[in-house]
C-alpha cells in the first residue's frame, strides 16, 4: 500500500476534534508520504467526508475541487419560532442562486459570491433545535448559512452540528475511519467522473517535457471547454493533468512515471 498510496486518495469521514491539517499530517506519517493535502476544509468540530490526496496525486486536486456536497447538521435558534414560518423563509431566501459573504474567519475574501443552494430543507424541529439536510454548490458555507437564516428570522442562530455527508461521488458511508485506513481509492477510478483526454504512446516524451498536445496526439476524448481542466490519460493510467485550448491541450502539471 506504502507505493499505491502515492497514486491514490483517502475518502475519510474526518472526526471532531482535529484540524484538516492535522489529518493530513497523520496520513503523512502513517504512511510515509512526502506530501499530502485535502479538498474542502471541514471546519474542527464537524466530521464527516474529507478527500486527503497524496504525493503524485496533489497534482490531480484541481479536478477534485469544485464538487457539489451534502451535508446533515443541526442549528439552534436564539428564540423560537414557528416551524411554517422557518419553512417559507428558507424557500424564499436560501434555496437556489444566494448572495453570500464568507465568514470573517474563512482563508478568502469576504466579498459579495452567488452559491447554489440545490436544497435546503428541515427534517424536524425540537424546540430551538432545527435539524436539516442541504445540498450545495461547493463554496458555499452552511455555518454561514446557518447564522444568515436566523438573522432572517429575526431571532439569530447558529451551527450547532454538521456532518458532511458526500462530496461529488464520494459518500460518508464508503469512508475510512481516521484510526482503520484500510482502503484507498486509485486516483483513475477517482477521477471517473472527470473529463479525460487518451493520449498516443508516441506523445508521451513531449507530455513528460510539458509540451503542448494537439489532435494528432490524441487517440479518443471528453467534449472540453477552453479553459477547463482535464485528465490526460495513456491507456488506463493518469498520466498528467492539462487545460484545454481551442485546438490543443497546455500541460499543467505532470504525474511521475510509475514503477
Amino acid at each position: 500500500m506504502k507505493h499505491e498510496i502515492s497514486y491514490s486518495i483517502i475518502n475519510l469521514d474526518k472526526p471532531a476534534g482535529m484540524t484538516c491539517r492535522e489529518i493530513d499530517e497523520l496520513v503523512k506519517n502513517k504512511f510515509g508520504c512526502k506530501k499530502t493535502g485535502h479538498t474542502g476544509t471541514l471546519d474542527f468540530n464537524a466530521t464527516g467526508v474529507l478527500i486527503v490526496c497524496c504525493d503524485e496525486t496533489l497534482k490531480a486536486m484541481p479536478l477534485l475541487i469544485g464538487m457539489n456536497k451534502e451535508y446533515e447538521g443541526s442549528i439552534y435558534l436564539h428564540k423560537d419560532v414557528p416551524l411554517k414560518l422557518i419553512r417559507k423563509t428558507i424557500k424564499d431566501k436560501f434555496t437556489g442562486i444566494i448572495i453570500q459573504i464568507p465568514p470573517v474567519k474563512s482563508r478568502v475574501a469576504r466579498k459579495s459570491r452567488k452559491r447554489n443552494i440545490y436544497s435546503f430543507k428541515i427534517l424536524k424541529k425540537k424546540q430551538k433545535n432545527l435539524y436539516f439536510r442541504a445540498k450545495v454548490e461547493s463554496g458555499t458555507y452552511i455555518r454561514k448559512l446557518a447564522s444568515d437564516l436566523g438573522k432572517e428570522l429575526g431571532t439569530g442562530a447558529h451551527l450547532k452540528t454538521l456532518i458532511r455527508t458526500r462530496v461529488g461521488p464520494f459518500l460518508l458511508k464508503d469512508s475510512v475511519k481516521i484510526n482503520k485506513i484500510n482502503k484507498i481509492i486509485p486516483i483513475e477510478k477517482a477521477l471517473k467522473y472527470s473529463k479525460k483526454v487518451y493520449v498516443k504512446k508516441a506523445s508521451l516524451e513531449k507530455i513528460r517535457h510539458g509540451a503542448p498536445i494537439n489532435q494528432k496526439d490524441i487517440s479518443r476524448k471528453s467534449k472540453t471547454k477552453t479553459g477547463e481542466k482535464v485528465a490526460i490519460f495513456y491507456k488506463n493510467k493518469l498520466i498528467a493533468i492539462g487545460i484545454a485550448k481551442n485546438k490543443s491541450l497546455r500541460i499543467d502539471r505532470v504525474l511521475k512515471v510509475r514503477e
